[in-house]
Order: structure tokens, then C-alpha cells, then sequence
């Protein structure tokens, strides 16, 4: 069930945006996540694809970045993403990065699932079709984070080792730091094979009675399904984020692929919807 402190926000005839009433009145960030709503692509990428990682045409995929960029107000120059790899390489992005090359930048952000960044002006995004989107500010040191958790990453502690370098790194307060968890693939849709529950069970990133409580069978199926989202908002009360401080979307993109790009429902070759974070220039 959708949060009622998101809000969808048709920013004019061309890009749509989901954000987070609360982080919304918040002057030091901007958020967004990307619907499917407005762009150029055509197809299983129709319409705001911008996963510059996808077989989408590369020049919709340009157009629909710069649609974007521009509706929101910043140059696509200060946009970040990584080329993630369902790991958990965390990578932060400081003003010594900006002053690289171009081809610098790329080779830093391969392999990369997370970015971390103090650096007012750019933003942080990551692309997802079912993995989950974590955003995440700490307001007392001001620094704010993407982050992109599949399964795989959410084995691995995606999450956590996020969460830590903010600790480590800037010294951030875990208790006033706020999380927000996107659309993505809920546990009613997220099937999973043997294997699968296997690494969760050998992961140890939580205890015994946590894992197992990730789980459901389906009686109708005998087929496991495991929900990502209450695996993140453990790894979040982990490091020590408080529940009250944690945003749910409560979107399903299996359920809801007319508006969210799903792998799922519409294959490994299709679209992905964008989840950024920045700090605002004073």
C-alpha cells in the first residue's frame, strides 16, 4: 500500500516525479524517483527511461536525463550514477572527483552500488527495476546518499556498509539520520528460488530469527518469497537508523509496472526509473 507521504508531482507535460512530502520541506536536499510518465523511449523503455545502462536507444536515453535535469533545475553534468553490479562497492563522490575527466568519472563509478557525497550542487542517483532504491540524508553533517539494493547487494550488506561510511567517513548521527525506500519488487511478487534463499541464509548480515522472518511460502506455489524491504529496514535498524526515521514507499513496481519500470514483468531489456539525492546550493 502506497505511503500517503509520498506524492506524485507532474513536474510539466514531459517528466512526473515521486518524492517524500516530509523531505519535501526540507530547503538543504532534493529528492526525486522517476516514473514512467513523459520521456521520449518507445517500447518495454517507454517513456522516462533513464537507465544509461540499458539497450534503449542512447539517445533517448540522453534526451530523457536532459528532460529531466532540466525540469528539475540542474545541469545533467552534476548528475551521477554508477554502473552498478548487483554488489557493494560504496564510492563517494568529493570535489577532488569533479575535478577529474571525464573517463576518470567513469572508470571510478564501474562496479560502484552506492554513492556518498558532502558536495552541494550534484546529485546521486541510482537506476532500479525491482531492486530497491535507498535514500538516505543525514542532516546533522549534511550529507546524503544513493543507494541501489538488489538481493544480491542486500546479502552482501549493501546497506549497512553504506550506512557505516557515513558514520566512519563524516561522523554523522545515526539518530538523526533518515532513510527513504523507494519502488521496487514487494514480497507478495518477489518468487525467489532455493538458491536464492540459501544466500540469504548464509549471509549472516542478520540473526537466525531475522532471516527466517524475511521469508513466506506460498501454499498455492510451494515457491519462497522474501521481502526486500523489511531485509533493508533491518539492515537500517542494524546501524542504528531509528524506525521513525525510515520512509517506506509502499510502491510495488510488479504490481504497479503501468507507472514503474519492473525486470520482472517486462524482461532484463526494459527501462529503469531513476532515484537521486542532492544537497542544495546555499
Amino acid at each position: 500500500m502506497m505511503n500517503p507521504m509520498m506524492r506524485k508531482n507532474r513536474l510539466n507535460n514531459r517528466v512526473e516525479v515521486l518524492q517524500c512530502a516530509e523531505w519535501m520541506g526540507d530547503c538543504n536536499i532534493s529528492h526525486f524517483i522517476t516514473t514512467r510518465f513523459g520521456g521520449v523511449s518507445h517500447g518495454n523503455f517507454a517513456g522516462m527511461n533513464a537507465g544509461l545502462y540499458t539497450e534503449d536507444e542512447p539517445g533517448h536515453v540522453r534526451e530523457n536525463i536532459l528532460l529531466l535535469c532540466e525540469s528539475l533545475g540542474f545541469s545533467p553534468e552534476r548528475l551521477f550514477m554508477p554502473h552498478q553490479t548487483h554488489g557493494s562497492q560504496v564510492r563517494r563522490i568529493d570535489k577532488a572527483f569533479l575535478y577529474r575527466s571525464k573517463e576518470e568519472q567513469t572508470r571510478d563509478l564501474e562496479g560502484v552500488d552506492a554513492l556518498i557525497t558532502d558536495v552541494r550542487g550534484i546529485c546521486v542517483a541510482v537506476a532500479t527495476a525491482d531492486c530497491v532504491p535507498v535514500l538516505v540524508y543525514a542532516p546533522d553533517k549534511q550529507i546524503v546518499a544513493a543507494i541501489h539494493a538488489g538481493w544480491r547487494g542486500v546479502v552482501q550488506a549493501i546497506v549497512c556498509q553504506t550506512i557505516s561510511q557515513m558514520k566512519k567517513v563524516y561522523g554523522c548521527d545515526v539518530l538523526q539520520m533518515q532513510a527513504l525506500i523507494g519502488p521496487s519488487i514487494s514480497r507478495e511478487a518477489f518468487e525467489v528460488g532455493d538458491e536464492v534463499v540459501d544466500q540469504f541464509r548464509q549471509s549472516h548480515v542478520w540473526t537466525n530469527e531475522e532471516t527466517e522472518s524475511l521469508f513466506s511460502l506460498n501454499p498455492r506455489t510451494g515457491k519462497m518469497h522474501i521481502d526486500l524491504w523489511r531485509a533493508v529496514r533491518l539492515q537500517l535498524h542494524k546501524e542504528g537508523v531509528a524506525d521513525r526515521h525510515i520512509h517506506l514507499s509502499g510502491i510495488c513496481t510488479y504490481r504497479h509496472v503501468e507507472d514503474f519500470f519492473s525486470a520482472r514483468r517486462l524482461g532484463i531489456r526494459s527501462g529503469r526509473i531513476l532515484s537521486g539525492i542532492g544537497l542544495r546550493e546555499t
